[in-house]
């Protein structure tokens, strides 16, 4: 194929040239609507406090096989760094695609959407419905887009009595060093914290008349590093982990003993544990020390987990056909939107570029894996629904 007249990459770079920088759309899902709703696809938008939503689906019956994704890219940084304008979508000497968005993920998009108009244009319908998920809010707040969505889709669902979505692929750039070589069937929750210890300020001379909230501190990191929180071993996630992000004390003397001291703290967690046994953990650990605390909490998301069912099989059985390689199952990583799109019951997995280069200066794509990418989506849709 002739790389400068593949569709992929122009429309790729159609997205590219628009700076939908979180939690702005500037038209994205209008070019991206236009191409389904001419093959099809009825379009709703379910926007919500600026943020831009659509929900696209054709078919009538059998099971639903949705691609899901996000316009929105990270800021750019530091534009000196940048080897050529970010929203300028540039061929690279060694055959890549640079731009702000070409792995994270708008190559994504468009070759859900390519690969979608080479399915369809067969004139053979599906035996099922295929949909679109698509939001502005992914790389932000991430309040106003897929989770308002999906509340909107668990109502009809638990109203109609059939699921909204039974497989969903999600574009996120999952590939390590080859396209296809990993794709992601579940992540790790996050949970985050501010603990605060409150201590008696006073003197450091007169330690019998004070409380050093930064030596509870200190006990307290030490238990929660230490702590097993999985209590069982989990064949799909790492054991859960503890880190400790900012410490906040002191009142710049060297001779006080301050009254207090914060830690802002983040637990990525398995389907082996959950929020409610870390939180009551902490609680009684704070206890042990007699210290008094008080704790803002903050869950960014539940872990999930799909396990080898339909879905995988066959998107293992794709790569494995036009790539030649075998997948791995990975559930590493930060958090995507597939935390929210799994409450709706659905098998669901991440496959996407290779992410070495995502939120990065000078972000890019290898041009010759647009279509190979585009390839695999349509094999996905072939075993699922052809």
């Amino acid at each position: 194929m002739n790389m400068m007249n593949c569709p992929v990459r122009e429309l790729t770079e159609e997205l590219i040239r628009r700076e939908s920088v979180t939690p702005n759309d500037t038209g994205c899902l209008e070019v991206i609507g236009n191409r389904l709703e001419r093959l099809g696809f009825r379009l709703e938008r379910i926007d919500q406090k600026g943020v831009s939503n659509l929900w696209a689906t054709f078919g009538n019956e059998g099971p639903m096989v949705c691609f899901a994704g996000h316009t929105d890219v990270v800021p750019i940084g530091d534009l000196k760094q940048w080897s050529s304008d970010p929203f300028v979508p540039t061929q690279t000497e060694d055959g890549h695609l640079r731009g702000r968005g070409a792995a994270d993920m708008k190559s994504s998009l468009a070759a859900m959407v390519v690969a979608c108009e080479e399915f369809l244009g067969t004139d053979h319908l599906p035996k099922g419905r295929i949909s679109f998920l698509l939001t502005s809010d992914e790389e932000g707040p991430a309040t106003d887009g897929t989770r308002a969505v999906v509340e909107v889709l668990k109502a009809r669902q638990a109203e109609s009595g059939r699921p909204e979505i039974d497989y969903c692929i999600i574009g996120e750039p999952s590939s390590k060093d080859i396209l296809g070589d990993m794709i992601r069937v579940g992540r790790r929750g996050s949970l985050n914290a501010r603990i605060t210890i409150h201590g008696i300020q006073g003197h450091v001379a007169y330690p019998e008349l004070v409380d050093n909230p930064i030596h509870s501190v200190a006990s307290l990191i030490f238990d929660l590093v230490a702590a097993d929180w999985d209590g069982e071993a989990n064949d799909y996630f790492p054991p859960t982990s503890f880190q400790v992000s900012n410490i906040e004390s002191g009142t710049g003397a060297t001779n006080m003993v301050p009254g207090s001291a914060v830690i802002r703290c983040n637990w990525r967690f398995s389907t082996s544990t959950s929020a409610d046994h870390i939180k009551e953990t902490t609680a009684a650990m704070i206890n042990r020390l007699g210290s008094h605390a008080s704790i803002e909490w903050n869950l960014s998301g539940e872990p999930f987990l799909t396990k080898h069912g339909t879905l995988i099989t066959a998107v293992k059985t794709v790569i494995k056909q036009q790539m030649g390689i075998t997948t791995d199952l990975s559930t590493g990583g930060g958090t995507s939107d597939g935390r929210f799109i799994a409450k709706l019951g659905c098998e669901l997995i991440e496959l996407g570029p290779i992410n070495r280069s995502i939120h990065k200066i000078d972000e890019e794509i290898k041009i010759s894996d647009m279509p190979e990418l585009k390839n695999l989506y349509r094999g996905i849709l072939q075993e699922l629904v052809g």
